[in-house]
């Protein structure tokens, strides 16, 4: 039988999202109602593994005067990072190569050595395959899904995607004056990864007349159609939203850097190369937007906020009921347990026989397919 659990940890991993605050405030309130102490580790687990960086040794007592008044709050207060894998740490040898370690085990150690019992892990995909590594090591574990791309299996939505489709949406609104005044294309570059739910959601809601995603890889052609359609009927400009992760279906996506021990690749420059692209064919001209992280910051909406406060309060929930190696999950109308094995490694594309994306076909919108 395991042992009662006294303190528990919290971290956030990858990138930033709205909501992750609120998550933590939920967590705090929820475990000291219990009776547990909370700690928050610096920065992913940099704090952990580099506790010589921290004055306060890399964690910090999180109190309830300590989260007063943060869910509303964008960013993260423990900080957070995408480098650095603990699974496959980057170290660099003596004759100057880079060999990948494990250190998980260093992790373990510190939880006993401070006496932690147990840890909520807020993050995305990489976050949560670390979290199931570590849950198989024995360490109480329960994640919290957090991203703004959407892209994670076996729960209905993860906060942050609400909030970054919103602005989008904002964004794709006041793009169509100005659009319309010039008589422009302009092609609107959103995040998302390999995932194309973000440009999905905001580009049908904002208006755009062609939307290109990772799933469907596009024609240019068919989207140049679409915009000459256009200019036929009077509608002298046209709105592209091109996902990051998308790509031509005769080439690649684009790449600002490539894969690297440590570092995942870096995706960008699709919407550049679109809008390029469709200057030439259709001789009109065309500008790019790329909302870049813009879409990560700012105050979670209600919906994200909500889904993040019954998120923290659901993981120490899950924890107090003898439940690890789970993954809390929006469904509806309550929050689930995953187990993290059937999450870790596993990414939700959007699915082409999806009710949205023929919402978009019968509006005429054109997939460039």
């Amino acid at each position: 039988m395991s042992s009662p659990i006294r303190r528990i940890a919290i971290c956030t991993g990858g990138g930033d999202a709205p909501g992750l605050n609120a998550v933590i405030r939920a967590t705090v309130i929820a475990a000291t109602n219990l009776g547990w102490e909370c700690y928050g580790i610096h920065e992913g687990y940099n704090g952990i593994l580099f506790p010589e960086r921290y004055p306060d040794g890399g964690v910090f007592k999180l109190t309830r005067d300590r989260v007063r008044g943060i869910a509303h709050l964008g960013g993260t207060i423990l900080g957070t990072t995408n480098k650095g894998n603990p699974l496959h740490f980057p170290i660099r040898m003596p004759d100057g190569t880079v060999k990948e370690v494990d250190r998980t085990d260093e992790i373990l150690e510190f939880f006993g050595r401070r006496e932690l019992d147990a840890l909520v892990s807020i993050g995305g995909d990489g976050s949560l395959t670390i979290a199931h590594a570590l849950a198989k090591k024995g360490l109480r574990v329960v994640g919290v899904p957090k991203t703004i791309d959407n892209d994670l299996d076996k729960t209905n939505t993860t906060f942050g995607f609400d909030t970054a489709v919103a602005f989008a949406t904002e964004c794709l609104d006041r793009l169509h004056s100005t659009a319309e005044s010039h008589q422009r294309i302009i092609v609107v570059e959103v995040m998302g990864r390999y995932a194309g739910w973000i440009a999905l959601h905001a580009g049908i809601s904002g208006g755009s007349h062609s939307i290109l995603i990772p799933e469907i890889p596009f024609n240019l052609d068919k989207v140049a159609a679409k915009i000459r359609e256009r200019d036929n009927q009077g509608r002298l400009y046209s709105l592209v939203t091109v996902a990051e992760g998308a790509k031509p279906a005769d080439g690649h996506r684009a790449v600002l850097q490539a894969a690297e021990i440590g570092h995942e690749e870096r995706l960008g420059g699709e919407g550049e190369r679109v809008a390029k692209a469709l200057q030439e064919i259709t001789g009109k001209d065309a500008r790019v937007v790329v909302l870049g992280h813009l879409l990560r910051g700012g105050s979670p909406t209600s919906f994200d906020r909500l889904a993040a406060l019954r998120f923290g309060a659901a993981a120490v929930r899950a924890l107090h009921e003898g439940h690890s190696g789970i993954m809390v999950a929006l469904g509806f109308p309550n929050v689930n347990y995953v187990p993290l094995e059937e999450v870790a490694g596993r990414m939700k594309g959007v699915p082409l026989d999806c009710d949205t994306i023929q919402t978009g076909r019968d509006l005429g919108i054109c997939f460039g397919d």
